[in-house]
C-alpha cells in the first residue's frame, strides 16, 4: 500500500464516514478510528468539533488539500457575492482535478492529482499540469492523445459506484470533460453529507 493510499483510508476512519462511497474504504470491515485509540469510545462533540470535523470532512474529500490551499479558497469564496458555504463548493469543484474526478477518467481523487501532475490532461487544447487549475464554466478538459489508452481510464470509466453528475458533459468516446455550470452544494453527488455552513462558521470564530 502507498503512502497516498494509507493516507486516504485513514481519512476514511478518522472522520468515522466512506466519505468517497468507495467498496474498499476500510470502514466497511471496521468502523472505528485509526491508531492504538481507535476503539475507544467517542464522546459528544463539542460546536467547535463539531464544524473543525466539518472542516477535516469537506477538506480530505477534495485529496486532502492543506490548510494553507483550503483556507485560501474558503477566503475567495468570502469575497464572492453570494452564500459562502456554497461559493466554496463552487471553487472546488471548478478545481482541474475535481472535474477529472467527475469525468469519471480516474477513480479517486488522488488519482485525478496525480493524473493532471503528470501531463495527461489539456484544457481547451492546451496542456494544463496544474491540479488546482480553476476551470471556467464552458471549459473542456480532455485527455491527451497518447494517454488515451492508459488502462485506469477504461477501469474508472467502468466503476458503478458512482455516476457523473449534470453540471458536467462528458463524451467517453472522445474522452472530453465540459463544465456546463458551477454547481451549488445541492448538485454535487457527495456520498456523504456535507455541511460548508459549519466551515463557514469555524473560520468564522477562528
Amino acid at each position: 500500500m502507498t503512502k497516498r493510499t494509507a493516507a486516504k483510508h485513514k481519512i476514511d476512519r478518522r472522520m468515522g464516514e466512506n466519505i468517497w462511497g468507495r467498496a474498499k474504504s476500510p470502514l466497511n470491515k471496521r468502523e472505528y478510528g485509526p491508531g492504538q485509540h481507535g476503539q475507544r469510545r467517542k464522546g459528544k462533540l463539542s460546536d467547535f468539533g463539531t464544524q473543525l470535523r466539518a472542516k477535516q470532512k469537506l477538506k480530505g474529500y477534495y485529496g486532502d488539500l492543506t490548510e494553507k490551499q483550503f483556507r485560501r479558497i474558503y477566503g475567495e469564496a468570502e469575497r464572492v457575492t453570494g452564500d459562502t458555504g456554497e461559493n466554496l463548493v463552487g471553487l472546488l469543484e471548478r478545481r482541474l482535478d475535481a472535474l477529472v474526478y467527475r469525468a469519471k477518467f480516474v477513480a479517486t481523487i488522488f488519482a485525478a492529482r496525480q493524473f493532471v501532475n503528470h501531463g495527461h490532461v489539456l484544457v481547451n487544447g492546451k496542456a494544463v499540469n496544474i491540479a488546482s487549475y480553476r476551470l471556467r464554466e464552458g471549459d473542456v478538459v480532455s485527455v491527451r492523445e497518447k494517454s488515451r489508452q492508459l488502462a485506469i481510464i477504461a477501469e474508472a470509466i467502468a466503476l458503478s459506484e458512482r455516476d457523473v453528475p449534470d453540471y458536467v458533459e462528458v463524451d467517453n468516446q472522445k474522452l472530453t470533460a465540459k463544465l456546463v455550470r458551477t454547481p451549488g452544494l445541492s448538485d454535487v453527488p457527495y456520498p456523504v453529507v456535507m455541511e460548508p455552513n459549519l466551515v463557514v462558521e469555524y473560520y468564522a470564530k477562528n
